[in-house]
């Protein structure tokens, strides 16, 4: 009989699930978000509905914005002016496949820092709230990575309705 994961190991197991592993559930963020080109990416279903790019990087940002709560470090920004969601080129064209790349880079740049800030925390400090924050690791690290499965199917969808 195997020995249970314990809570720091069960959410890197989450994290990596969430963002690039193979799963029973469907793709990850990453698997979803493989093979979109800017064309696609700067697809919207409908005026005022989020594209695939936007919420790419809406993903980055959260994945910044958790491991900073995680930290308590407030001395760095994120790298793109805003907050929550950013309004990324609105159609597609060849100079915007440099770009739309570099925000993926973002997004597995991100989802790095945060698992080496996750694997560096301690067992005994994922059921304390962070510093400055009234929120547990244990419940803000689950929340990020369910946060990836969900922006994984809408990426997912996205790619489905943009099939003509």
């Amino acid at each position: 009989m195997t020995k249970p994961a314990g809570d720091l190991e069960m959410l890197l197991g989450l994290l990596h699930e969430a963002f690039d592993a193979r799963a029973w559930h469907g793709p990850s963020l990453r698997t979803a978000v493989r093979g979109v080109d800017a064309r696609l990416a700067t697809w919207r279903p409908a005026p005022g509905r989020h594209n695939i790019w936007e919420t790419v990087v809406h993903a980055a940002f959260w994945k910044y914005a958790v491991r900073r709560r995680l930290t308590g470090d407030k001395s760095r920004t994120f790298p793109i002016k805003g907050h929550n969601w950013f309004v990324r080129p609105a159609n597609h064209a060849s100079a915007h496949d440099a770009a739309w790349k570099d925000d993926v880079r973002l997004l597995i740049a991100e989802h790095r820092r945060l698992v080496e800030t996750v694997a560096g925390l301690t067992p005994s400090s994922l059921r304390r709230p962070s510093r400055g924050s009234r929120q547990t690791p244990l419940f803000m690290i689950r929340g990020i990575a369910a946060h990836d499965l969900y922006h994984a199917g809408q990426v997912q969808l996205l790619r489905a309705l943009a099939r003509p």
